[in-house]
């Protein structure tokens, strides 16, 4: 598909609602701009769905608490010995 698409004041381009409907860009969503070359390439910005266990989000939470305490405690640690 190929259209012509016209710049506006401050370098708006309005995509007709076929391109729009082709890519699945709805309202609010967001494109990437690429140059390549000479060429103005626009993509819809797709976020990856990613199936993660919560279980396994939980305890990798938990070590990285376990890490940032230990950290702030020696920290506190080295603060007491060094006045």
């Amino acid at each position: 598909m190929r259209v012509v698409l016209k710049v506006r004041k401050k370098g708006v381009i309005i995509l007709p609602k076929r391109l729009r409907e082709a890519l699945g860009i709805d309202k609010g969503g967001e494109v990437i701009a690429e140059v390549i070359g000479d060429k103005l390439v626009l993509r819809a910005l797709k976020p990856r769905v990613v199936d993660i266990d919560p279980e396994l989000v939980e305890e990798l939470l938990r070590e990285e608490y376990k890490l940032e305490k230990n950290r702030y405690t020696e920290m506190a640690a080295d603060e007491e010995t060094s006045s």
